[in-house]
């Protein structure tokens, strides 16, 4: 029975708020059976003087209710005589301390903001003259203009609030801000000068004499297209992207494994007897095919705003395969460069089949190798491995040696000795007539006509490969190469990105050019050499379409090996990096990476690229997969000596540090939006945490917590920024449950701040009928420390 003095006591309890009269909340009455003595644990528990004068001031719980109150006494050992609880107030802090961090850190005030800074009616009336705010005295407003009805439709929220902000700072809002956005062209085209032009055209002169001649023997021995058609993809595509672009250093032309990827389409299409090895107007029209359908993809892409999809694909899974490629590349070029290709001719299961294939029949065919085409291979490929770590050690003293066309003049001087001496006569093999396949240089050929409907359906997914691998190129050049741009209005985007690169594919596709990527080696070249503009890549497309109208006949001799030596340096290039990552790894014990490393290897050598990359993919989406739908749900333990709470788990193998858990209750973090993806497992999850008190236990370990540990379960959702319908049905699904089992539920820190009323979290537990089934809006509070005076004082009613 209580005491005499404790009913006194109860009955005349001052108000410890001021609130404002006209608020609406339960309230909650003094408890005849509060304990005499209450927990020790929690007795410690007090609340700072500025959590109490917030409260006082603002305090309001996730409805933005004022009238929630406490009536103390003196054997309420929870609740401060001085201040009390006054109202439980919303997500204060970023960790579940009884007291706020805003709050616990002088002179960062968290007020209200006035009505002056958030002031937006000067915008929100329609002018009575279309220039200023509305006029007073009446005056009817005009109608808006179609310009303005049309403008009204097509705004968006993002820049609905931008003009808003232009203005109150200011700003001159105009529709060709947002477009010069969008087209970058009209900024650079704008602000250059001629002083950039003398850096741009020797910019765009060293790539060309490095890369052009590149172009030819990629799409000539990788490819297996005509020669001229990797020609095109140095014309349409940088002058597109020129336009598109949001990375002016940069250099958009074909590249080793894109080229590689339209040989393994030209093969299987030679395979299945849609053509033969010599049908050069097949091998160019699935060219165009696969170039359109990867432009197409990456197009839509950067329209639905996917440039995040470049953190996908793993670090390891793209060292494996471009390593793999670097392999594939290699053994390849082993074959003209020894002069096989007649002998390859007489089985053709050799020139389709793996490497390792490829390989056997080498080694088993040494004998019959062409000296002079090995010669004349190997010594080009020695002469470019010198001069390229030659200029990599002079460069940092000497930047001019990044200047000197090495390549070019490898290719010219090889052509005249092949011419002089010649060598074709010899049996060396020769570039010969450079023309396209339908004699008509530049011929418009629409991709996706409806008679190619089943080239299209077996070039697919490796369009699909292509445009993945070469955004993820792109976007690591763009990264790499952006910083210092000349222009200030010009920022890198990934989904503009995503848009110019599929628009300049989708173009060169309609010349039946060759995929083009952004590409980090000629990139860099561009930049070291004075290209600072988009202008380096509009001259390089002028140089190209130069070359192909005036120089062709002129590379009748350009001996085949000499082309091949070429790709054989490009992949040394690619494979020469794979050591330092699996020493790294090694070094981390990484056996994961290492091991998804070596299945793409392997299956790249030992069956095809596409098996290798198909099971790459797979495996590094399985582990986004896996990451995204995992519950990062915590259990939390108050620091001994302190008001704090942290993961529990953090301290399990600590003996020193051991963390102290609040008899009765289960407290509980989820630190992530709750949504379809990662809701699937919360019910188990929890589940575990209620038996062992950790997510790392077994299952199969007997119970190791209490039932009656759990009788009050207290939610941190202050990470629950976002619920979809999924995770919200889950959330009501767990609570209902835990209600039959007749465990009191609480949750604090709901996201929204003081304003959580207007939270769509808020607003989903509300739908639901979440704060109902928990007891109301009594059961939401501000912090942790809220929500274990309740559970005491709701656990002695």
């Amino acid at each position: 029975m209580p005491s005499p003095s404790s009913s006194s006591s109860r009955s005349s309890p001052g108000p410890l708020n001021s609130n404002p009269p006209n608020t609406q909340g339960p309230t909650i009455a003094g408890h005849d059976h509060a304990p005499i003595q209450p927990s020790g644990l929690r007795q410690s528990y007090t609340i700072s003087s500025s959590y109490s004068s917030a409260d006082e001031d603002n305090g309001a719980g996730p409805s933005g209710d004022k009238s929630l109150r406490f009536q103390p006494t003196e054997r309420t050992g929870l609740l401060s005589r001085e201040h009390g609880h006054g109202t439980f107030t919303a997500a204060r802090a970023m960790s579940p301390s009884n007291a706020s961090d805003a709050d616990s850190l002088p002179g960062f005030p968290f007020d209200t903001p006035t009505d002056t800074d958030l002031d937006f009616s000067a915008y929100d009336s329609e002018p009575a003259n279309g220039e200023g705010p509305a006029s007073g005295g009446g005056k009817p407003k005009k109608r808006k203009s179609w310009k303005r009805q049309l403008s009204s439709r097509i705004t968006t929220q993002k820049i609905s609030t931008s003009r808003d902000l232009a203005r109150r700072h200011g700003v001159k809002d105009t529709p060709g801000m947002y477009l010069s956005y969008y087209l970058p062209v009209l900024v650079w085209a704008k602000e250059y000068s001629w002083s950039y032009f003398k850096g741009d055209f020797i910019a765009a002169l060293t790539v060309a004499g490095m890369y052009v001649p590149m172009a030819l023997s990629l799409a000539d021995n990788l490819a297996h297209v005509p020669a001229i058609n990797g020609l095109y993809s140095f014309v349409w595509n940088p002058l597109v992207y020129a336009l598109l672009g949001s990375c002016p250093a940069m250099i958009v032309g074909p590249e080793a494994a894109g080229s590689l990827l339209v040989g393994t389409a030209v093969k299987a299409s030679v395979d299945l007897g849609r053509g033969g090895d010599e049908d050069g107007v097949l091998h160019a029209k699935i060219c165009g095919i696969v170039a359109g359908m990867a432009g197409a993809m990456v197009f839509a892409a950067g329209v639905a705003r996917l440039g995040f999809l470049d953190s996908v694909l793993s670090r390891p899974f793209l060292r494996g395969f471009i390593s793999a490629i670097g392999v594939v590349i290699a053994v390849d070029q082993l074959i003209p460069e020894l002069g096989m290709n007649r002998l390859v001719a007489k089985h053709p299961g050799v020139g389709h089949g793996s490497s390792v294939e490829k390989l056997r029949f080498i080694f088993g065919n040494l004998n019959k190798v062409h000296n002079l085409t090995a010669i004349v291979a190997g010594t080009s490929f020695a002469v470019i491995m010198v001069c390229r770590e030659i200029k990599r050690r002079l460069q940092p003293r000497y930047p001019g040696v990044a200047y000197i066309p090495d390549r070019f003049l490898v290719v010219v001087l090889s052509a005249f000795l092949a011419y002089w001496f010649e060598w074709d006569k010899k049996g060396v093999a020769v570039l010969g007539t450079v023309e396209a396949a339908s004699h008509q240089t530049f011929k418009f050929r629409w991709p996706f006509q409806p008679d190619n409907i089943q080239l299209m359906r077996d070039s697919m997914g490796t369009s699909f490969l292509i445009a993945l691998l070469g955004f993820f190129e792109s976007s690591v050049a763009a990264k790499s190469i952006s910083d210092s741009e000349p222009f200030a209005g010009i920022q890198l985007s990934a989904n503009r990105e995503l848009v110019a690169l599929g628009a300049a594919n989708f173009v060169g596709s309609c010349f039946m050019s060759l995929p083009a990527f952004g590409g980090y080696g000629r990139s860099k070249v561009n930049k070291a050499t004075g290209g600072k503009t988009p202008m380096s890549s509009i001259l390089l497309a002028l140089l190209t379409l130069f070359t192909i109208l005036f120089l062709l006949p002129y590379l009748y001799y350009l001996p085949k090996p000499v082309l091949s030596s070429l790709i054989s340096v490009v992949a040394w290039s690619l494979i020469e990096e794979c050591p330092h990552d699996i020493t790294f790894f090694l070094r981390l014990r990484a056996w994961p990476e290492l091991a998804l490393m070596s299945i793409i290897l392997l299956s790249t050598i030992f069956f095809s690229l596409t098996l290798g990359m198909a099971i790459g993919v797979g495996l590094s989406l399985l582990q986004v997969i896996r990451n995204a739908t995992r519950p990062r749900i915590q259990i939390l333990g108050r620091i001994p000596g302190t008001n704090r709470f942290e993961n529990a788990e953090f301290f399990a193998d600590s003996p020193d540090d051991r963390l102290e858990f609040i008899e009765g209750c289960l407290i509980v973090k989820i630190p992530e939006p709750l949504t379809f993806a990662n809701t699937g497992e919360l019910k188990s999850r929890l589940r575990r945490l209620e038996r062992y008190g950790s997510n790392q236990a077994h299952p199969a370990l007997p119970r190791l917590r209490r039932e009656d540990s759990n009788k009050n379960i207290i939610f941190d959702v202050h990470g629950v920024t976002s619920m979809d319908g999924s995770g919200t049905q889950v959330l009501e699904e767990i609570v209902r449950g835990y209600r039959e089992r007749g465990v009191r539920v609480f949750f604090s820190r709901v996201p929204g701040g003081k304003d959580s009323r207007e939270s769509e979290v808020w607003k989903m537990m509300v739908r639901s009928g979440i704060v109902e089934l928990v007891g109301g809006e009594g059961h939401f509070v501000g912090d942790v420390g809220d929500a274990l005076k309740m559970t005491e004082v709701e656990g002695e009613e």
